[in-house]
């Protein structure tokens, strides 16, 4: 039923397709929605003309797009691409990706895609398409929350848009079981669209004893996709615009689709009445009412809209009063085709071929904040999606189990209804940020991120961009320790704990690394700690807050590059005794040896801490030797020496 979707019924002129046919009775088959028809005529008049316009190419490839023969369809808009480049139109580019996708060939897809893209220049959408791309490639990495089953109730015809109905499910088949069997839908040959009703094994999910729902009103046109309210005695559904039983066309021949609700009583339709904003110069189809039948939502060709179909809403009253028609907006409706809503627990499904997806429809989910606007609308990926159409996706209060259509490969006719089981979503968090050089302050690329449970268990692994920025995947609802770690760098780590929120960011964890060569420094052939002179009071070795300043550098590096050795040497001016000098130093060197060992630094790590006195000089100022005051001082150090690193 491919493309029904469009919401319109097209009156179609029978031609008879002879062998020879011209090209004028192509375009008449196309301008008269023969699509089936026609895709045989172009195809038999192409291979004779050496330069087709473009309109001719258009028309081809239109053809075989509206009736779901992708990879037909491909080889004619990939010649129009070829023929037009930058000058195809939005609404070509859409149907030429979409077409690649279909046939599966996403890298290609995805070159067009931002090639189209930079010509627009439009940074709100690449921002969306860089977006659900990231989220669909996420998603594709994940275990599939959903499993499906292709139905024994569906046909060889067109079989989808199962709904909720109390116990039982009612839902859109072209099945050919009626008296109108002679009359066939010229766009795509199968039989007019009817509502069924049909039992629902809870066991497995599959339907059985289907019949006519509301006898009654089943025209010989299309009557499809309905929604009820909470007690299950209103009706809304899709049906074509008929007015003493023949079909109101506009100017181009083109019947309009139009929302209907009635009263159901003992199976039948009663009080039938037209809503307020239909109308016989556009659609409007594809009703669904809220759990509590306060918000309509439906789709429609209406003008002022986003793109071919948009979504809209209105609110009805406990009178029954409706508000006007709401535009769902730009982050919902697309350039597309935007369809099919239904709305449960406060999250909207529809379908739509103009958001980043798999291939033509696929089901997206948005949802309904508390400031009245949607969230950007989520892919729920595969098997729910295709390379093909994918669409009337609905599910239970619990949302543990319901049905969507498809017409993917694999099925049994035109489009297909599925039952699926929904698991339980696995519940994660993104944490990002940015790591720096502790220093310059400068983004560090390259710097591995990890993340650990508290039994060390890795959680995820990450490294940052150019930018020092990254972003690490984690569970919800834990306790996370994360380490930032870099060669030559010091480590860094925090402690996070992540929320109950799905999908929720926590931002801004950074970290700050300091390079090993930015700590330490060269002296006399070793390296050592890049420390100022630690002081003690006057004939003291007591560890004095401006020595603690000086020694939190050393604890620094030690916890942050847990491989390093030191051993500790103190020396002394020449002032003073000889044999009191080599005593002070060492119960200063063991002070502060006493010190680092205090802040949680393995003994191992130290490998000596002894005073020298004054036998160690570094300058002329030896016993005797008149020198000031700074030259005294040079002598008058500590010297933490790294031994191994």
């Amino acid at each position: 039923m491919k493309k029904l979707y469009i919401l319109s019924l097209v009156l179609s002129i029978t031609f008879s397709f002879a062998q020879k046919t011209n090209l004028k009775q192509a375009d008449a088959l196309f301008r008269n929605y023969s699509y089936a028809d026609a895709s045989k005529a172009y195809e038999e008049i192409l291979q004779n003309i050496k330069k087709p316009t473009a309109q001719t190419l258009k028309n081809a490839a239109d053809s075989y797009y509206f009736i779901s023969d992708a990879r037909n369809a491909l080889k004619w808009y990939k010649k129009l691409y070829e023929v037009q480049g930058n000058n195809l139109t939005d609404i070509y580019y859409l149907r030429y990706i979409q077409t690649m996708k279909a046939v599966m060939d996403y890298d290609e897809a995805d070159r067009v895609t931002k090639e189209y893209l930079d010509k627009k220049g439009d940074q709100k959408e690449i921002n969306r398409y860089v977006a659900q791309k990231k989220q669909l490639d996420s998603l594709a990495k994940a275990k599939p929350l959903y499993k499906i089953k292709n139905l024994d109730i569906n046909t060889s015809k067109s079989d989808f848009g199962a709904t909720f109905f109390g116990d039982k499910i009612v839902f859109t088949s072209a099945r050919d079981t009626t008296k109108f069997s002679e009359k066939l839908y010229t766009w795509n040959n199968q039989p007019f669209l009817n509502l069924y009703v049909s039992e629902r094994n809870p066991a497995d999910g599959s339907l059985f004893n289907e019949a006519l729902f509301l006898p009654n009103v089943m025209s010989k046109y299309h009557e499809a996709t309905a929604t009820f309210d909470p007690s299950g005695k209103t009706i809304y559904y899709s049906t074509n615009i008929v007015k003493k039983n023949k079909l109101v066309v506009d100017e181009n021949k083109i019947n309009n689709f139009q929302i209907v609700k009635g009263s159901i009583v003992n199976n039948k339709l009663e009080n039938p009445q037209n809503v307020f904003f239909n109308s016989e110069d556009y659609s409007v189809g594809h009703p669904c009412l809220s759990e509590d039948g306060q918000w309509l939502f439906f789709a429609s060709d209406m003008p002022g809209g986003f793109g071919e179909t948009d979504l809209y809403v209105v609110k009805i009253a406990a009178d029954g009063t409706m508000s006007s028609p709401l535009n769902l907006g730009p982050k919902i409706n697309t350039m597309g085709n935007d369809l099919f809503p239904y709305y449960r627990n406060g999250i909207l499904y529809f379908s739509s071929d103009g958001h980043y997806g798999l291939g033509d429809l696929d089901v997206y989910e948005s949802k309904f904040l508390t400031d009245g606007n949607f969230t950007t609308p989520r892919n729920l990926g595969a098997p729910i999606n295709s390379n093909k159409d994918d669409f009337t996706y609905v599910v239970d209060k619990t949302d543990t189990y319901g049905y969507v259509s498809s017409n993917r490969a694999g099925g049994k006719g035109d489009d297909d209804i599925y039952s699926f089981v929904k698991g339980k979503p696995v519940c994660n968090q993104s944490i990002s940020g940015i790591a720096l050089d502790r220093k310059t302050k400068r983004p560090l690329p390259d710097v591995t991120i990890m993340a650990y449970n508290s039994f060390r268990e890795v959680l995820g692994e990450t490294k940052t961009n150019y930018e020092g920025k990254y972003a690490i995947v984690v569970p919800c609802n834990k306790v996370v320790n994360m380490i930032a770690a870099k060669p030559n760098y010091s480590s860094d780590e925090k402690t996070v704990e992540t929320t109950k929120e799905n999908e929720g960011e926590i931002t801004n964890v950074n970290f700050e690394l300091s390079n090993y060569d930015d700590l330490v420094v060269k002296k006399r052939g070793v390296e050592m700690v890049d420390v100022q002179p630690i002081y003690f009071d006057y004939d003291k070795y007591d560890i004095t807050p401006k020595a603690i300043e000086e020694l939190t550098k050393v604890v620094f590096i030690m916890q942050k590059f847990p491989n390093i050795k030191i051993k500790i040497e103190s020396h002394t001016d020449s002032r003073g005794k000889d044999a009191y000098n080599l005593k002070l130093s060492d119960n200063r060197a063991k002070s502060t040896r006493d010190y680092i060992l205090s802040q949680s630094i393995d003994a191992s790590r130290i490998e000596s801490a002894i005073g020298y006195g004054e036998s160690r000089l570094i300058n002329k100022c030896k016993n005797g030797v008149k020198c000031t005051e700074e030259e005294h001082l040079l002598n008058r150090r500590s010297d933490f020496i790294i031994i191994q690193k």
